[in-house]
């Protein structure tokens, strides 16, 4: 189980001004479980998942995994941001092999084929990035995050540039690896349906600093049909939560 206990966070600016951007969030994360952060621009989701992910640590408060603390990035909480981020010289066999440089050449040759595999990347393997689509790349990205075969994945946005149709795709293609490897999955996006595809729980984080302003539980199945009326329902109360005019 993920914990986090009364977590907020400061930054200070350029000016010496300190704003809050996080103010004691609490929220437990089960085994398993997939959460979606969405909220208004600047609310502090992404801050939230580099604090959850170990690359940023709170001012106050704690994040634990299985009652270990998480004070920096391990294999056991692994990280695919908006962007691929791969490197433009590597194809993505040597990409994903970045990560794997502890382990055995036999071992670390395994695990790339296995997580191309399921990422439909094989036969791409020696690709280079400007060779791969958006979409491919972030395939590539994922793979190389799940290689390490970690417990939970946090996702920041990782489809947001991609058009309706690839979108749609990785989101199919997501909850078949969630499902297959059984790790627990947080997210933020700005795309309510995405949300409301993918999520067991939906938080709603709005204000500055950002608090979470609502919980949405959903007990729809996987997989979900986009035009279902149980998914537009969801969408719209989604929506209302985010609505700032509400009190």
């Amino acid at each position: 189980m993920l914990a986090i206990k009364n977590v907020s966070k400061h930054f200070v600016d350029d000016t010496g001004v300190d704003h809050l951007a996080i103010d004691n969030i609490n929220i437990q994360v089960n085994q398993h479980e997939i959460i979606a952060l969405v909220g208004t621009s600047g609310c502090g989701k992404s801050t939230l998942l580099r604090i959850l992910s170990g690359l940023d640590s709170p001012t106050t408060g704690q994040v634990k995994l299985n009652e270990q603390s998480v004070t920096e990035p391990s294999s056991d909480i692994a990280m695919v941001f908006q962007e691929p981020r791969l490197m433009p010289w590597l194809s993505v066999t040597e990409n994903i092999r970045l990560v794997l440089r502890d382990l055995d050449p036999d071992e670390q040759d395994d695990r790339i084929r296995e997580a191309l595999e399921k990422v439909n990347l094989w036969k791409f393997r020696n690709a280079l990035p400007r060779q791969l689509s958006g979409g491919m790349a972030q395939r590539a990205s994922i793979a190389r995050a799940l290689v390490r075969k970690p417990s939970i994945l946090l996702l920041d946005e990782p489809f947001s540039a991609l058009d309706n149709f690839t979108r749609a795709a990785l989101q199919d293609h997501l909850i078949e690896l969630w499902a297959d490897s059984r790790f627990t999955l947080i997210f933020v996006t700005h795309d309510v349906e995405e949300a409301a595809i993918l999520a067991d729980r939906i938080l709603v984080m709005r204000g500055h600093p950002g608090r979470v302003y609502e919980e949405i539980k959903v007990e729809l199945p996987h997989p979900r049909e986009r035009s279902s009326s149980e998914l537009i329902a969801l969408k719209k109360k989604v929506v209302a939560a985010l609505d700032l005019s509400r009190a």
